[in-house]
């Protein structure tokens, strides 16, 4: 059988890695002093192994809400002798300037600060600890990092202060000692984001052997200093940078350029006109150039050759014909071109093999893969006309887009504008259009970049996305390895005393799917997350609001399911008020069919329970469910239910009768009656799991009608669906109890007669499995 999208099993060491991250006192460590966390002394680990615990921890931190994150963790790293680290990725607010101090004794040949706004001059002084191995750099939007903390310097100490101060740096205490002297193998370094303070021509004059740089969104006081690596740079990205003639004649002085970036955000803060003649002086005197990106630019006019002339052919990537002039002039087409928001991405012939743009689903998926790490605003906007593919074209290139925003919403955990168009995105990504191409691993990873945004996010954008992509899965199925989570963020959901409609009812859909069908320890847990009080809060709101809609539905619904044999929640429905809210909705909504059916469901549940069945033996509530016997509501549902709840009260018998009106003579006698009055054959709204509740009615004299209840109840469902209950009656062992009704003298005739129907349709489905009645049942959740 064919592999699914994305199914690929992860590594060994992988799995490895994420266990000994989550079990780090059973694997690699001990609990030391005030608790602190130390390394085994019979632990040495190489750097392929540290490497990767370290950039897993980072990953695991920000993209799993179910991560403990370790306060020494990076204390671990400090001594090279037992581990060695090279090559380290570091981002967000949640690495602190003690942090790197700890590894400052390492050998980094990489180091990677991404975002890192927590960092302050401290780290810098740091940074000097690795100045003779560091070849790789990386301090992009790491804003802090150049100004001190409280105006004081601070040095590469031996000694580290355990309660530094971690409040952010000091934006006016700009760092003025620091420089690149002694980094003599620094070869990559990105310094995107870095302060207009900061002259980076000065920063920048101690680097003589630089192949790769990035100045994005700096502000450059002069261009003529990049020429000091006119013959070795091979990458130079000056993204958002503006230009002017004097830096594009200075760009293409470094003539071994190998990729150029000179795009920009947007056309619309753009005063710089991209020209021919701008484009062919790239293309003639870079002919290294294998990467460009001048995506963002306003183009003149003259820069393509007619519509009509174009849009002859097939569309090509030759050089020759280029529809765009200036790459007419290229020895060999591209390996990438950023074009996006420009109209050079409409263009037919583009001589590259990957283009980034918005004219079609290849160039878009393209956009998002180039500048999601670094250009969360493009991105956002990449997923946003993805998400305009999969809504309203198709998306032909399933797995990609997935991983794509997926990857994503894992790197910008923190964007707002990431998480709205990516939560919407893989909403339609996910629907059931897609859905059979895709593995299990990869609608779970689906599943925990959703969490994470609703963990981050309570705006209700976001929430509502999220929710709205949980309900394009199977649940509870697919849900269970996060079912905990879930229902905790759910549950925070529906905390607000005024939620947004919308998101209220589609939590409260979700909220009743989770607690159906699944085991009793699932719900007890869910119970003890405050779920019994959250619905019931609910309705008390529908209540005062006076309205009986999905919302109210829904609740009454997943109390039903919550309490399905499991008594703890049963009791807290009681604690709860559970019963005036009863009485007060069938008040206010007398002909609410549906609502009637869920709430005797629910309190068939609750009778169920011998221990709490005293708190429903009060005049008030007998009479209700005397009266509800009458209800023609929902077919017999109601009706049905009602005599369930009375059947359990009576076969506690007489004794505990203490009331004088209504009488427990007059009420069995409309039990009777009721049951007489319905339709054997009658197709059912309701989903049993177990017969055991019914079955325990069965062997005994004290209550014939109760008795009869639940024989009518057995013969409907093996008649009506005998291959879904048969082998359950049967597996039950409710045969032999059958037997013991007709054995018994205080059994009426036609329960036996009952009974010996259901043995009889039990008997002929073992002898012919096969299902007569081709109607489907209706699955309202489970047995209430």
């Amino acid at each position: 059988m064919a592999a699914k999208a994305g199914d690929n099993p992860d590594s060994l060491m992988t799995l490895a890695t994420v266990f000994c991250l989550r079990n780090l006192r059973k694997t690699m460590c001990y609990q030391g002093f005030r608790n602190k966390l130390c390394l085994r002394s019979d632990i040495f680990l190489p750097s392929e192994i540290c490497d990767k615990l370290v950039n897993t921890y980072m990953e695991l931190v920000h993209t799993d809400g179910n991560f403990e994150p370790e306060e020494s963790f990076f204390q671990l790293f400090s001594d090279p002798r037992s581990t060695r680290l090279t090559r380290v990725q570091l981002r967000e607010d949640f690495v602190r300037d003690r942090d790197l101090e700890a590894i400052r004794k390492q050998d980094l040949i990489e180091l990677h600060l991404t975002y890192c706004n927590s960092l302050s001059s401290r780290s810098l002084k740091t940074l000097t600890c690795f100045r003779e191995t560091l070849v790789s750099l990386c301090l992009f939007g790491c804003s802090h990092i150049f100004y001190r903390k409280g105006g004081a310097p601070l040095a590469c100490n031996e000694d580290t202060d355990e309660e530094e101060d971690e409040s952010p740096a000091s934006r006016q205490a700009l760092e003025t000692d620091f420089n690149f002297q002694g980094f003599n193998r620094l070869r990559l370094l990105n310094l995107g984001g870095l302060p207009d303070e900061v002259d980076a021509e000065t920063l920048l004059k101690p680097l003589k052997s630089l192949t790769s740089l990035d100045l994005s969104n700096v502000q450059l006081m002069g261009t003529a200093f990049l020429t000091q690596w006119k013959d070795r740079l091979a990458s130079l990205v000056l993204y958002n940078v503006d230009l002017s003639d004097e830096l594009v004649n200075t760009v293409v002085e470094i003539v071994n350029l190998r990729h150029l970036d000179i795009s920009r955000e947007s056309r619309r803060n753009s005063k710089f006109k991209m020209s021919r003649k701008i484009l062919t002086a790239i293309v003639q005197r870079l002919v290294n150039l294998v990467s460009l990106d001048i995506s963002g630019h306003v183009m003149l006019d003259n820069c393509t050759v007619p519509h009509f002339e174009e849009a002859m052919g097939r569309p090509s990537i030759e050089p020759c014909k280029s529809s765009i002039y200036p790459f007419q002039e290229l020895k060999r087409p591209l390996q990438f071109l950023g074009l996006h928001d420009t109209t050079l991405c409409n263009v037919t012939h583009i001589p590259a093999y990957k283009v980034t743009g918005s004219k079609n689903e290849d160039q878009v998926l393209n956009a998002i893969e180039a500048y999601t790490e670094f250009r969360p605003e493009l991105a956002h906007r990449a997923i946003n006309q993805l998400f305009d593919i999969a809504r309203i074209q198709h998306c032909s290139q399933l797995l990609r887009a997935l991983q794509l925003v997926i990857a994503a919403l894992k790197c910008h955990k923190y964007d707002k504008s990431i998480q709205v168009t990516g939560s919407a995105a893989l909403f339609y990504l996910t629907n059931t259009e897609y859905r059979s191409d895709q593995s299990v691993r990869l609608r779970r990873e689906v599943i925990q970049v959703v969490l994470n945004g609703m963990e981050q996010y309570q705006e209700v954008t976001v929430q509502r996305n999220c929710c709205l992509t949980l309900c394009n899965f199977s649940i509870p199925e697919e849900l269970e390895f996060q079912y905990t989570r879930v229902n905790q963020l759910l549950l925070k959901i529906l905390e607000p005393a005024r939620q947004d409609e919308s998101i209220q009812r589609i939590a409260v859909h979700l909220c009743n799917a989770l607690v159906c069908q699944v085991d009793n320890h699932h719900k007890e847990a869910v119970g003890k997350m405050g779920f019994v009080k959250t619905m019931l809060n609910l309705i008390q709101k529908k209540l005062q609001d006076r309205m009986c809609d999905q919302v109210m539905e829904f609740s009454w619904s997943a109390l039903w399911n919550i309490t399905d044999e499991t008594p703890d929640n049963c009791q807290m429905f009681l604690n709860c008020r559970g019963m005036s809210l009863f009485l007060e909705c069938l008040q206010e909504f007398p002909d609410k069919q549906e609502l009637h059916r869920n709430m005797l469901g629910l309190l068939g549940n609750v009778a169920e329970v011998k221990a709490l069945r005293p708190q429903l033996l009060t005049p008030q509530f007998i009479t209700v469910f005397s009266n509800l016997l009458d209800s023609k509501a929902d077919g017999i549902e109601v009706s049905y239910n009602a005599c369930g709840v009375l059947s359990h009260i009576m076969f506690d018998g007489p004794e505990v009768w203490s009331m004088e009106e209504p009488r427990r003579d007059t009420v069995m006698d409309k039990m009777w009656d009721a049951i007489q009055s319905w339709d054997v054959s009658s197709r059912r709204n309701i989903n049993y799991r177990s017969f055991e509740p019914i079955l325990r009615l069965l062997p005994q004299s004290i209550s014939p009608v109760s008795q009869h209840w639940a024989t009518w109840a057995l013969y409907n469902l093996v008649s009506v669906y005998p291959s879904k209950y048969c082998p359950l009656l049967i597996k039950e062992g409710g045969i032999s109890l059958l037997e013991k009704v007709l054995e018994l003298e205080s059994s009426q005739p036609e329960t036996k007669d009952m009974a010996s129907k259901v043995m009889e349709q039990c008997e002929n489905f073992k002898e012919d499995p096969m299902e007569t009645n081709h109607g489907q049942e209706v699955n309202y959740g489970q047995r209430g």
